[in-house]
């Protein structure tokens, strides 16, 4: 089939996007794909609905409307009962816009998306997500600027396409010629993987093979590419709001621990020691349990610096010991973070036992600015040598006799990571994370 405007099937219409065509609104666009015009603006409202009062996260909604004359013959404006296609589309633009912001990072402030179609050629509610998504990142850029948050809380970049089945063959981005006598109609939402944030579609009239449905998922992930490359370039400087990694501060000054930690959580944050976040100065461990001495640390740093800040706190438990050193393994033999000497002193009091069983436990704390902290065990065990053995590590490392016979100092960085308690402590955490 030939296109009314001479595209290919799998070619977009023109698109352009204006960055805040509206001055008064925290973000805002004007997204013109084709004929297609829609505005979508962002407002931003501290408090959040009753159902997530307490909660400790935000909350993010959109409304969508047609102008009278958005469609060359004049449509009645709602009055009190609502256009049931208008809140059909604004619960979708809602849904899908919300897959790209984490919700507990937005703090309790609501984001209204408003989306008015000035002219309609068909796609008009993609249109509104992809510019939907534009003026998000604006006003989140604005929320920063103006101390509201300290770091951007859209982790996912989202756009929309449509696609449908004209004459048997399957095209991308139907302008209403198209759409009114297409034989399937579908509306894709993507996120920035190519991941699936939601579908909608129908046969008109008849029903369409799945091998059709496979053609517009391959259409859509060519457009939706394209769309949000128009995204990113509508937003220059500020798309640095999108899928930013979010800052998490280590509340600890020691520097074998801070290694290993940003070892072992990758490149999920943007790590910072307590001296990189301006955090001067130690925090007091005066709990009675590692979970008390953990948050201390964490939320101290957090009521800082504005970060989420991960705080532990670790220990040796000998069982022959009564569960010594605990608690004050880091100043076991006095001095806090003499590991010779705290090392020295343990052989010592073990002289003579034929029970060496003993483990390693961690707490970690994760304490957030918009929710209460968290907290993730790890546990490690094996047993004390006669001897300090291994180069590597530190603490007790050269005496912490591992199930395969070897100390964490012998066995290295990448192998002590993949069993140590912290690995575990964190592993549950990232689980949490999701």
């Amino acid at each position: 089939m030939e296109r009314i405007d001479g595209r290919s099937p799998q070619a977009l219409r023109r698109v352009q996007i204006t960055p805040n065509f509206v001055g008064t609104a925290f973000g805002s666009c004007l997204m013109e794909t084709g004929g297609t015009r829609v505005i979508a603006t962002a407002s931003v409202e501290k408090g959040v609905p009753a159902f997530l009062r307490g909660k400790g996260q935000g909350w993010l909604t959109a409304e969508y409307a047609m102008l009278p004359a958005s469609t060359g013959r004049r449509k009645q404006r709602d009055g009190l009962k609502k256009d049931s296609r208008g809140v059909e589309i604004s619960r979708l633009i809602g849904r899908s816009l919300r897959q790209a912001v984490d919700l507990r990072r937005l703090g309790e402030h609501t984001v209204t998306i408003d989306c008015d179609v000035l002219e309609a050629d068909g796609g008009t509610r993609t249109a509104a997500i992809t510019g939907g998504f534009v003026a998000l990142a604006l006003a989140v850029d604005q929320m920063i600027q103006q101390g509201m948050l300290k770091e951007s809380p859209i982790n996912h970049q989202v756009a929309a396409v449509s696609c449908g089945v004209v004459e048997g063959k399957a095209i991308l981005d139907l302008n209403y010629s198209e759409d009114s006598h297409a034989e399937a109609d579908m509306n894709f939402v993507l996120n920035e993987a190519g991941d699936l944030v939601e579908i909608q579609g129908t046969g008109e009239g008849k029903a369409f093979p799945v091998a059709q449905l496979q053609k517009m998922l391959r259409l859509s992930g060519i457009g939706i590419r394209q769309l949000m490359e128009c995204q990113l370039e509508a937003l220059g400087k500020k798309a640095c709001v999108v899928m930013q990694p979010q800052t998490l501060v280590l509340a600890s000054s020691n520097a074998h621990k801070i290694r290993e930690l940003s070892q072992l959580l990758g490149s999920r944050f943007q790590i910072l020691s307590m001296g990189d976040a301006g955090f001067e100065g130690e925090v007091e461990e005066t709990g009675g349990t590692y979970a008390e001495n953990a948050a201390l640390k964490a939320e101290a740093v957090r009521d800082a610096t504005g970060y989420m800040a991960l705080g532990d706190d670790s220990g040796l438990e000998v069982a022959a010991l009564h569960g010594a050193p605990g608690l004050r393994s880091a100043r076991y033999a006095g001095q806090h973070g003499d590991d010779d000497a705290n090392n020295k002193l343990l052989l010592k009091n073990l002289e003579g036992e034929a029970d060496r069983a003993a483990r390693f436990v961690t707490v970690l704390a994760l304490a957030s600015p918009f929710g209460p902290t968290r907290y993730f065990e790890g546990i490690c065990v094996g047993s004390i040598a006669r001897e300090p053995l291994g180069e590597g590590g530190f603490g007790y490392d050269p005496v912490f006799l591992y199930e395969n016979d070897l100390t964490f100092a012998q066995m290295g960085e990448v192998a002590k990571n993949q069993v140590s308690h912290r690995a575990r402590a964190l592993g549950k955490l990232k689980e949490a994370l999701g």
